[in-house]
């Protein structure tokens, strides 16, 4: 009898696990491999590299600095200093794909 009830609560629980599986595969994990990915982007960063901001400005970075994590874009108007984060992304590498 105690095993029965036992199975039984077993088997209700079971779809709220399976929606915690898929919840899992198909919006933490490749959420978690597209930070990763950006992450590693931003720390591979180049001077001279062409790149693009969040905020949408095109320029080409011509300082680094590691120790306050930021970065000095050159643009049409001048020179903007940003956060490294602020780079959204390379339009060195798009130019030589195409």
């Amino acid at each position: 009898m105690i095993l029965q009830a036992d199975a039984g609560g077993l088997m209700q629980m079971l779809p709220f696990v399976a929606m915690l599986g898929v919840l899992y595969f198909f919006m933490i994990r490749p959420q978690m491999a597209r930070q990763k990915k950006e992450k590693s982007f931003r720390a591979e960063i180049k001077k001279g590299a062409k790149v693009v901001t969040t905020s949408g400005i095109h320029g080409r970075i011509v300082e680094i600095n590691d120790k306050n994590n930021t970065v000095v874009i050159e643009t049409g108007a001048g020179k903007i200093r940003f956060e490294r984060a602020a780079i959204s992304m390379e339009l060195t590498q798009k130019q030589i794909e195409k």
